[in-house]
């Protein structure tokens, strides 16, 4: 019994609130001597630091950005060191280029490991240097990504396209268009901005972001999946709205951890309506979840807008009034996006006779003039083939 006692009262010392009725008060006390409880008061921050990706490239925001369009094929060609040239001996400081282009090819070839490297093209068979180059230039790189028009992605995978009976559904152009409404269809370009973003690209610029143009006139004979959006109570052009803006405002939250700033084309004749019907886009809304707006106002794109005839014809005039009206769309808004136009450096000759003008130094310092006298210093030329006119003033 003696040898019982010792091994409960050892048992009784490692639990020490666990007492036997017949123990006396002197021991129980002796029992919790040098026991002792200390409460540690924590408090956690109010924000917790949240993780940012490192690219380990180091590029400034320019004072603004004068920034020229750049295809694949250009940028891992011989035309690049020109382009560069041209940037450095001129007030531009950027270049947008083509990662995922218009056919939906994206213009490098990602990791064996990638599920992208399938859809990969050797344009650019060096990004990571070429991203390089431009930090050694201090060149501002754009990273752009065109999203819903896709050929590519259609004929891979046809259930995440538009059909017109048995066939992938394309335009007048032979171009095919993945479903806005696809969830599977937003996360597959995600993760190629994310890829962009790694490889040091200091903005991801989402091109085509939208429906079809003239889906209205084909949402209700086209076959295509609806998704989440068919339960919604509310018309197909709201639906359609919903669903693009939705997905700026999904990839702009997936961006976040990657530091990156995020923008989005949009047609600028989309400013002077409360929505296009057709094509989904609503300039305010998707306004509301990008770092910066990119209208497309380019005077040969125009009819007979603004009281004029002919915009092509009057470049200066065509930007002045859009700027206007651009400007007090976004002054509605409490939190607007950086304005930086697209404007044009192209001829539009196939306007015919009387509709155009040959663009050259005058016709592309009169865009940038009607910017910067409305307070629009930011600004983007296009040109599909990314021969940009010589000596113009980019700072008139």
């Amino acid at each position: 019994m003696g040898m019982i006692k010792v091994i409960m009262s050892l048992f009784l010392l490692s639990f020490p609130s666990w007492e036997m009725a017949d123990e006396k008060p002197e021991q129980k006390v002796a029992y919790h001597q040098g026991i002792e409880s200390h409460v540690m008061k924590r408090e956690l921050p109010e924000k917790m630091p949240r993780f940012v990706y490192d690219s380990g490239l180091n590029f400034e925001y320019p004072d603004a950005v004068r920034g020229i369009y750049v295809t694949g094929h250009s940028a891992g060609g011989s035309r690049f060191e020109k382009l560069i040239s041209l940037i450095n001996g001129t007030d531009l400081n950027a270049m947008v280029i083509d990662i995922k282009d218009d056919t939906g090819n994206i213009t490098y070839i990602p990791d064996e490991s990638s599920p992208m490297h399938s859809f990969g093209q050797p344009y650019i068979k060096d990004p990571r240097k070429m991203l390089e180059t431009l930090e050694k230039e201090k060149i501002y790189p754009i990273a752009r990504i065109v999203v819903f028009k896709d050929s590519v992605l259609a004929s891979q995978k046809p259930e995440l396209s538009f059909k017109n009976g048995n066939a992938i559904w394309k335009n007048g152009r032979g171009e095919a268009f993945v479903n806005p409404f696809m969830k599977e269809v937003w996360d597959y370009n995600v993760a190629i901005a994310i890829e962009a973003a790694k490889l040091g690209f200091q903005e991801i610029q989402f091109d085509y972001v939208r429906f079809p143009e003239g889906f209205e006139k084909r949402d209700t004979t086209l076959q295509y999946n609806m998704g989440d959006y068919a339960k919604l109570d509310m018309e197909n052009v709201q639906k359609r709205v919903s669903a693009v803006t939705d997905f700026v405002e999904y990839a702009k939250g997936k961006l976040e951890p990657y530091d990156v700033d995020v923008s989005v084309d949009i047609f600028g004749y989309t400013a002077t309506l409360p929505e296009a019907p057709g094509i989904g886009q609503n300039f305010t809304k998707i306004a509301s979840h990008v770092d910066v707006i990119s209208s497309m106002i380019y005077p040969s794109h125009w009819t007979s807008y603004f009281g004029i005839a002919k915009p092509d014809l009057e470049p200066y005039r065509l930007v002045t009034e859009y700027a206007k009206m651009e400007n007090k769309k976004l002054a509605e808004l409490e939190n607007p996006p950086t304005s930086r136009p697209w404007i044009q450096d192209f001829t539009a000759s196939y306007l015919g006779a009387g509709n155009y003008r040959v663009y050259g130094k005058a016709e592309v310092e009169a865009q940038i003039r009607a910017l910067n006298e409305n307070g629009i210093k930011e600004f983007l030329l296009w040109d599909a083939g990314n021969t940009y006119t010589p000596n113009v003033d980019y700072t008139p």
